[in-house]
């Protein structure tokens, strides 16, 4: 966007731009949201930033009206696949906080000094800075979310220390953690719960996620309904778990049990992704909607979503269990694994189990699957490549490259290499032509399955919110009980026993 862009977006308060991009005010010394009610600033006083880190930089303090802090995250880092997006994803999930700037630049492939300036000049500041920020951020959601001691606030948000929380907390925001805390009261929580509302740029497709999720909920490890869906994860710290739920305004929150407060910011961030929530849906729905096919589909599922993972590792073992069955056939063959492979843990009712690691699949897992040899052994392979480290799976990834190191794998196909990369990394331009339900979708569309490819990359860059629509475009199939068991052999078989002739087709 141009400054004259971004300046039309806070003359109109326009909250799409929300977490975009902040806007600061060098006559007052502070930075807004561009939905930020105040008057606006003149343009001689304006600059504009990518992130809030580089307006700390900068020298300015976050706006005590507007919380720019308490904005959606940008879809950029998604829709970019530069060294910058892939940093910001793996700041988000606390890198950092782990393993240090060395750590982040370990993944990323540079030395930490030429990634500091590398940041520092896409993005107006270095990996610190940007953690700072991110560490502020949880802090904020925390101290206006919970009633949580500040003590504790400051650790589950990664500071190093209370006095490091208090300097941090009062020069972002010109504020002591405790007159923030006064300013947006708790929600009512009982003391030591950690119940937060999540930020949402809407619209937002809720029962389209739930549903999705519900589908292919593993039990013991996932259970979803219509508003809700729940899961056990795998953290820095231990096992945890995990509620997401729709309140009352239609909006989201987020209940987290963890072994250690630490935890709560990946927690986020890893919520985050699974449900898209830092997706641009109006620019979307712009998009999809230019064509006529898809304007009617757009108007009934406003700011539909694309879902994320969990976990990279587990997503791939998931995508090749389902490859060549049925959703539900998929979702019996991850329970048994679960079931069999899967570590107990104490949790809610419903959350026993942890999704297996790489390497029990890999020790055990032929024991347990069922179905064809040469798939067996292809899961398991992938598995052990992944437990041994011969494989690289991240959210951080090229995308490029991760599919180039998938496809050299037994029995992994470009479907499930790029369904992979739609899910793990949050591609928004990934399309699976050959996928039996995106096909069946177009058709029932009226768009034609001949050059399907070519007619989606017009669409470009949002051809995975494309495929969503159309997954939910597929007709119901014909109930069983609805056709006789005996039949002639003139009689045409029931959808469900077609099996096509590709391997790679179902999204799990």
């Amino acid at each position: 966007m141009t400054f004259d862009e971004r300046y039309a977006a806070i003359q109109s308060r326009d909250a799409r731009f929300d977490g975009q991009f902040v806007t600061a005010v060098s006559s007052t010394g502070i930075y807004c949201r561009p939905s930020c009610p105040a008057r606006t600033p003149k343009p001689a006083n304006v600059t504009f930033y990518p992130t809030s880190a580089a307006a700390h930089e900068a020298g300015y303090r976050a706006c005590k009206r507007c919380l720019p802090e308490a904005a959606p995250g940008s879809p950029d880092w998604d829709v970019r696949g530069d060294v910058a997006a892939r940093a910001m994803r793996l700041i988000a999930d606390g890198v950092i906080e782990r393993e240090g700037v060395p750590g982040l630049a370990r993944r990323l492939g540079y030395s930490p000094r030429h990634l500091t300036r590398l940041l520092t000049t896409e993005l107006g500041a270095g990996p610190l800075a940007l953690s700072r920020a991110q560490r502020a951020q949880t802090a904020r959601m925390l101290l206006v979310g919970t009633t949580m001691p500040a003590s504790d606030v400051a650790f589950a948000a990664g500071f190093a220390s209370v006095r490091q929380f208090n300097d941090t907390i009062r020069e972002v925001f010109g504020l002591t953690p405790l007159e923030l805390r006064a300013r947006r009261p708790a929600t009512g929580a009982a003391a030591g719960t950690i119940d937060l509302a999540l930020p949402v740029r809407g619209p937002f497709d809720a029962a389209g996620l739930f549903a999705w999720m519900s589908a292919r909920a593993v039990p013991g490890v996932e259970e979803a309904a219509d508003a809700s869906f729940a899961r056990t994860v795998r953290l820095a710290s231990g096992p945890g778990s995990f509620e997401v739920r729709t309140d009352v305004g239609g909006g989201l929150r987020l209940r987290a049990t963890l072994a250690a407060l630490s935890d709560l910011a990946a927690v986020v961030a890893r919520v985050r992704r699974i449900f898209d929530l830092d997706a641009d849906p109006l620019a979307v729905d712009a998009a999809l909607s230019r064509h006529p096919e898809l304007a009617p589909r757009v108007r009934a599922i406003p700011g539909i979503r694309v879902p994320g993972a969990a976990d990279p590792h587990e997503m791939l073992i998931r995508a090749m269990v389902g490859q060549q069955i049925s959703v539900a056939a998929a979702r019996t063959a991850l329970t048994a694994l679960a079931d069999a492979l899967g570590d107990e843990v104490p949790g809610p009712p419903g959350l026993t189990r942890l999704f297996p690691t790489m390497a029990a699949i890999a020790e055990h897992g032929a024991e347990v699957l069922r179905g064809p040899g040469a798939r067996i052994r292809s899961i398991v392979g992938a598995a052990r490549a992944l437990a041994d480290g011969d494989l690289t799976l991240t959210i951080a990834d090229d995308g490029a490259e991760q599919r180039r190191s998938l496809l050299a794998l037994p029995g992994v196909g470009p479907w499930t290499a790029d369904y992979v990369r739609m899910r793990v990394l949050g591609d928004p331009d990934v399309f699976l032509p050959a996928d039996v339900a995106v096909r069946s979708g177009a058709q029932a569309l009226g768009i034609p399955r001949e050059g399907l490819d070519a007619w989606a990359a017009t669409l470009a860059p949002w051809r995975s919110y494309l495929c969503a629509h159309l997954w939910r475009a597929v007709p119901p199939r014909p109930s069983r009980t609805s056709t006789p068991r005996s039949r002639s052999r003139t009689t045409p078989l029931p959808a469900r026993t077609a099996v096509p002739a590709f391997a790679e087709e179902i999204p799990t």
